[in-house]
């Protein structure tokens, strides 16, 4: 008796949680869904009301006003050039410091460790200024050797993972290491690394999809043409009050497509850092 009660009021339950996270999908599915439906019809299209909600056939013809307006290709070659080398060199320099953050005691770790929290609570605009002073001290404005060095000391990804290592690395392991005879960078070359690698993951996600999303300081530091990055270009597709904006909803789509086939690739290793973190935090 007891388990048949049980049993009825669990389904429900269930099925309640069941809806609420169909809901949550489609809730997060549909901008995307409507990116696609503007992309594929025209501005007259988007502006009835009630607003068209079914694709179009007009797909091609935005994406080639696309590429006659803006150099598409070459701006998504800047942003894949700058995007992977940020990420690449954001775990190296992130993972160096989380390890001695988590592992080591040298005098004012503590202090040091306060204010690279803090730094996280600190809206990014405020460094525009003083990185644009630094990158003009250097020669480097204009080139987009300037978007990389402010992307490399990430707040959230030495924080992140500080708190994995702190957590899933055993100091046994470390100490035996140190018994054998290695050093600080064969202890986190040859055990460390392979251990944070679905920390590794997820951070490289998200440092990625930052460099890629990135629009304020490019905008600033950027002023060849020839260097500008996709999210730049894509912001010349406004026009003022004559804006296509089927043109632009098919470029912000055409942006889209390497964000999705980069967490498509990583997406295991992003889930599986994201909930592990999770259940070692807790």
């Amino acid at each position: 008796m007891t388990a048949g009660v049980t049993r009825r009021f669990s389904r429900p339950k269930g099925l309640t949680a069941h809806l609420v996270l169909v809901l949550a999908v489609l809730i997060s599915v549909f901008p995307f869904v409507w990116t696609v439906v503007m992309a594929t019809n025209t501005t007259e299209d988007i502006y009835q009301s009630p607003p068209k909600l079914t694709f179009g056939s007009h797909l091609l013809e935005n994406v080639r006003h696309v590429l006659g307006t803006i150099d598409f290709f070459g701006s998504m070659l800047n942003t894949v050039v700058v995007a992977t080398v940020t990420t690449v060199l954001v775990l190296f320099v992130d993972s160096l410091a989380a390890f001695a953050f988590a592992k080591f005691d040298f005098p004012g770790r503590k202090l040091l460790f306060a204010l690279l929290v803090g730094f996280m609570m600190l809206p990014l605009q405020l460094a525009v200024l003083p990185q644009f002073i630094l990158m003009s001290d250097l020669g480097w404005v204009g080139t987009l050797k300037a978007l990389i060095p402010p992307a490399l000391a990430n707040a959230f990804g030495i924080f992140w993972l500080r708190q994995y290592i702190e957590n899933g690395v055993p100091d046994e392991l470390l100490d035996a290491a140190r018994i054998d005879g290695a050093g600080f960078f064969r202890q986190y070359w040859n055990i460390v690394l392979p251990m944070i690698r679905p920390a590794l993951s997820f951070l490289a996600i998200y440092a990625f999809v930052n460099a890629w999303n990135d629009y304020i300081w490019p905008l600033v530091v950027l002023t060849d043409p020839s260097h500008l990055t996709l999210q730049v270009a894509l912001a010349q597709l406004h026009v003022g009050h004559t804006t296509d904006y089927s043109m632009v909803m098919a470029g912000v789509l055409m942006a889209s497509v390497p964000l999705v086939v980069v967490f498509t690739v990583f997406a295991r290793g992003f889930i599986a850092g994201a909930t592990e973190g999770a259940v070692q935090g807790s």
